[in-house]
């Protein structure tokens, strides 16, 4: 498909409607984009362990699982060239043909993975698709997240825009809600090895009913940048030239979130293997991490647009910093469902407010020119940097040491550096993005 092919498709007039029914329906398309395109992504993490078995046969305790969460790392290190590629085509020909590229994208990783025979069916070519569907993934992503949020921020509401954007977060949390759905169903109605033959495949082929649906709320947006005769080369260097202190500290700020996030999604593998708690159990955490994530994620975008950007980062990442260790010494010491569901709720939620805040302030501090670009780096780069490698440091980690509060150290180190650099930030919650 090519740029023309797609400049044309998203060109399409969207139905007449008055202001609040188009900033909803932008609201709805990059809700119903992301969050398709998160739980396509993250539904690898809920079933690392069966997925390490199918593709990756290696001995040893931790074997598979490390070589599984390490390649689901590889796709964490395609975002910042999708963050390229498709940030400057968004800044360059408008924000929807970007966001119906990421989704066409997405798609075709997905049924890669969802199709791929077993190892032990087509030997070495196996983990091999496995590893090309992943980057293929991770380009999308790295491309999906600066081209939404800037149209969310442009389409808001004065005084509306930290809410508006928290819709990312919150997209995100309904795509951990529905896998965690996923996961609690198929571990009850399927025996172990049913789940490890064929079960954990089924959520990767659902997703792909919802494309179509998709793509429609996509062609129907409202377009809120007409583009830029600049080239995209160009667009990336006046981003790297112009914006180089906002880009540093954006990824700086992001890399607590992106940390605590994938520790979050990991809390399934990490629930099975450390604390030796049933697969049933283990997924239900991610159904509440989901929830949990969808509500305090638009909770932090309504507190950031009443009590400014900074405020509402800072604090609860300062708080989980000191709760974290605490919190996880809680639960290797009394592993269940109480205390594995508590320490879910306290992470998600205070990584949700803190990423909401977070999730505004950098494009804020972009020209429109230039922010889906931006945004798209700041994001792709923090996720591919400290996202992309939690869940292999962490299992590395654990193999190395065998101590449950590794996870909790990592997450607490990386908050310090986020609380800092966010104090480095202006308050952006006045500034006028149309410039």
């Amino acid at each position: 498909m090519t740029a023309t092919t797609l400049e044309t498709l998203a060109a399409a007039p969207a139905p007449a409607a008055n202001a609040t029914r188009i900033s909803r329906k932008a609201i709805a398309a990059a809700v119903a984009g992301n969050a398709m395109e998160f739980y396509d992504f993250v539904i690898y993490a809920y079933f690392a362990v069966y997925i390490g078995r199918t593709f990756f046969p290696v001995g040893g305790e931790f074997g598979s699982l490390l070589v599984a969460v390490a390649t689901f790392g590889v796709g964490f290190f395609t975002r910042p060239l999708g963050g390229i590629l498709i940030g400057s085509f968004a800044d360059r020909a408008g924000r929807k043909p970007a966001m119906i590229l990421t989704v066409v994208l997405i798609t075709v990783g997905t049924l890669g993975l969802a199709a791929t025979p077993s190892y032990a069916s087509i030997g070495v070519a196996a983990p091999i698709i496995v590893v090309l569907c992943r980057l293929l993934q991770g380009l999308a992503l790295g491309g999906e997240v600066g081209p939404a949020t800037a149209l969310l921020i442009e389409a808001a509401p004065e005084g509306k825009r930290g809410y508006y954007s928290s819709w990312q977060i919150g997209s995100q949390g309904l795509a951990v809600a529905v896998g965690g759905v996923f996961g609690v169903s198929l571990s009850l109605l399927l025996s172990p090895q049913q789940l490890a033959d064929w079960g954990w495949r089924v959520p990767f082929l659902v997703s792909l009913v919802l494309v179509p649906i998709a793509l429609y709320l996509r062609r129907c947006l409202p377009e809120t940048h007409g583009g830029s005769n600049e080239s995209s080369s160009r667009i990336l260097g006046a981003t790297f030239r112009q914006h180089k202190r906002v880009l540093v500290l954006g990824v700086l700020v992001s890399a607590s979130v992106a940390v605590a996030s994938q520790v979050g999604n990991y809390m399934v593998s990490y629930a099975v293997q450390v604390l030796k708690l049933p697969a049933a159990v283990a997924q239900s955490s991610v159904l509440v991490g989901g929830l949990v994530t969808f509500g305090f994620g638009l909770l932090g975008g309504v507190l950031c647009d009443r009590y400014g950007r900074k405020v509402v980062n800072q604090v609860p990442r300062i708080a989980l910093m000191l709760l974290i260790v605490p919190l996880f010494l809680w639960l290797a010491g009394a592993p269940g469902i109480a205390t594995l569901l508590c320490v879910t709720t306290v992470l998600a939620g205070l990584t949700a407010i803190s990423g909401a805040a977070g999730m505004v302030t950098v494009p804020e501090l972009l020209p429109i020119g230039v922010r889906s670009t931006g945004m798209s780096l700041v994001y792709a780069i923090s996720t591919c940097l400290f996202g992309g490698t939690t869940q292999f440091v962490v299992t590395g980690l654990l193999a190395a040491t065998h101590n449950p509060l590794a996870p909790a150290y990592y997450v607490a180190a990386i908050s310090v550096v986020s609380v800092i650099a966010m104090a480095m930030l202006p308050e952006t919650r006045d500034v006028d993005v149309r410039r």
